[in-house]
């Protein structure tokens, strides 16, 4: 099974299939694999032995940042990221990133946000400006109050590490506009990224 893909100069780690979400735009709903990898689909959650061990096979010659972004949300498993963040940092010095849809509180409400100092960036799916929106793109199991866990997780982030909200261009650019808007009141910087299928570049 595929713990860790390339794609281009990024080293990605999936850990989990398990998401609260099921997106409208997620890749995996079109197909089993992006990047190297012909199969995100996971036989079983790796446990941190086989993580570690599976980092160890691992070339990191042309690679300049490691992202956690699978098939799943990788803070649905928030304390196994941590320690295998910790891990790979005794190995290397490369930049850690987490990719993630902003529900951690909701997931696990016990989680510790400090332990995100230990990463250089998170990214957070914002793709919607308002909570109505946000559940029809999403479909998250929590439902609306999804959308301001959501905004309390990137504002609390942003205390431990560096914060970008992002969005996919399947949104209309008014619906962009809007995101940036709620973004820069935030205080915190924005991006929008291509939708792309499978075995295309993504980040």
């Amino acid at each position: 099974m595929t713990i860790f893909y390339k794609l281009f100069s990024k080293l990605y780690v999936n850990i989990t299939n398990a998401c609260p979400c099921s997106c409208v735009f997620c890749l995996r709903q079109s197909g089993d694999g992006v990047g190297d990898a012909k199969n995100l689909w996971l036989e079983h959650e790796p446990d941190i032995a086989e993580i570690k061990e599976a980092f160890n096979r691992c070339d990191l010659g042309d690679v300049d940042e490691i992202v956690f972004c699978g098939y799943g949300e990788p803070m649905e498993r928030a304390d196994i990221v941590i320690e295998i963040c910790k891990y790979i940092k005794t190995k290397c010095d490369l930049p850690l990133r987490i990719n993630t849809n902003g529900l951690a509180k909701l997931i696990n409400p016990e989680f510790e946000m400090s332990n995100l100092s230990v990463i250089e960036s998170v990214s957070v799916s914002l793709n919607a400006c308002n909570e109505e929106e946000y559940q029809r793109i999403t479909c998250s199991c929590f439902g609306e109050s999804s959308f301001q866990a959501m905004k309390n997780f990137a504002l609390e982030a942003k205390k431990y590490t560096s914060v970008c909200f992002t969005a996919v261009d399947i949104i209309s650019e008014e619906q962009i506009e809007r995101c940036r808007t709620l973004a820069a009141g935030m205080g915190i910087p924005f991006r929008v990224r291509a939708f792309v299928g499978n075995n295309e570049s993504y980040s």
